[in-house]
């Protein structure tokens, strides 16, 4: 699908070529949602392939792209004049609350999704159909959010353009992200998982499962892998050696303490998992 213009995008980062029209085209397919950055794939062990030349697009943009002042409502800025923040109508089917929210060129928000404000949403991500953005939101560049989706006030969803093969964030469909989370470095948060509040994924953070006595950690070139139904809940581990022994010293540690059934929303999950 698409393999025409990947074909032309890859060329043309290769050979320097400035193709403005090119860029544009693949900003278009970005926001209607035909092309994204990373998609599913079953065949993959993470479920997800990375779409290189999406990245390579959005990037030839930056290289073409001159420094101009823009306007948005009341307020001017300096960017890159082939990405400016995006424009709704109501036949878009989505509600953006005023309060200095910004949407990128390039960004796929599909109908129903609700952005609380301020929360900014870069280029090349997708966000899926009933998704709640809330107050100081941040969805970086090309991470992949599902439908269903609930991400709560001041979360960092992080994103990724280059190295132009690592995988973005991925946060899959049903699953619940808790107020002042970050989830970053391409980690990918299964259907229907739980992240507490202050939780803090990276691909460095190995996650203690209590239910099924192991730690899932990033493995070679696999992401940081959340499981499906996880419910996963800021905790600590005791450090080592002398002198964290006799100062009670403790790790930061994120723990799965319960998975989710089908009878139990994440709210609900989430709660009895803290009690």
């Amino acid at each position: 699908m698409h393999t025409e213009l990947a074909v032309r995008v890859q060329h043309a980062f290769e050979a320097g070529e400035a193709d403005e029209a090119l860029v544009e085209e693949l900003l278009d397919a970005l926001e209607r949602g035909v092309v994204r950055a990373a998609e599913p794939d079953a065949s993959h062990p993470s479920g997800w392939r990375v779409n290189a030349w999406v990245k390579q697009g959005i990037l030839l943009g930056f290289r073409l792209g001159k420094l101009v002042p823009m306007r948005w409502g009341d307020t001017e800025f300096l960017d890159r004049h082939l990405f400016p923040p995006r424009v709704f109508t109501l036949n878009d089917g989505i509600r953006v609350v005023p309060g200095g929210t910004s949407i990128r060129r390039g960004a796929c928000v599909r109908p129903g999704v609700v952005v609380m404000p301020p929360t900014y949403v870069n280029v090349g991500a997708y966000v899926g159909e009933q998704t709640m953005l809330d107050s100081h939101v941040l969805v970086g560049s090309c991470a992949q959010i599902g439908a269903r989706v609930h991400i709560s006030a001041g979360c960092q969803i992080g994103g990724v353009l280059e190295p132009i093969g690592a995988l973005p964030v991925i946060v899959e469909d049903d699953a619940l992200i808790g107020g002042c989370s970050g989830v970053f470095e391409g980690t990918v948060v299964k259907r229907r998982a739980v992240i507490g509040a202050g939780v803090i994924l990276t691909r460095s953070t190995p996650i203690y499962d209590l239910v099924n006595e192991r730690v899932l950690r990033a493995e070679g070139d696999l992401p940081l892998i959340v499981p499906e139904n996880a419910v996963v809940v800021a905790g600590s581990r005791p450090a080592a050696g002398a002198f964290a022994q006799k100062h009670n010293l403790h790790l930061y540690a994120p723990i799965i303490v319960k998975y989710r059934d089908e009878r139990t929303d994440a709210a609900t999950a989430l709660e009895e998992a803290l009690r």
